[in-house]
């Protein structure tokens, strides 16, 4: 019996483990996707390094963000942090 309720303690620990864990960072690595998937341009995005501005150009895996008047970047997709909503910049 002794066995069996130490098997069933790391079973517990296991499935604790997925619910704390694993299973949140799975979520938030799907809707990272989602999001860099569906860039548009013109959309205000910030980049994992912190540069602000607004897309204005989309390839396969390359964006090409606008920063300033005639200045503008190109990142990787993966590189996108967030897109910012216009309320968000108030």
């Amino acid at each position: 019996m002794e066995q069996y309720s130490g098997l069933i303690m790391i079973l517990i620990m296991f499935v604790a483990m997925w619910f704390i864990l694993i299973r949140p960072a799975k979520k938030r690595q799907q809707q990272t996707q989602n999001m860099q998937g569906n860039l548009q341009r013109g959309d205000k995005v910030i980049t994992i390094g912190g540069l602000h501005g607004e897309i204005d150009s989309i390839e396969d895996t390359t964006v090409t963000i606008k920063i300033a008047d005639n200045v503008r970047v190109k990142f990787d997709r993966q590189a996108i942090g967030r897109v910012v909503n216009a309320d968000q910049l108030k």
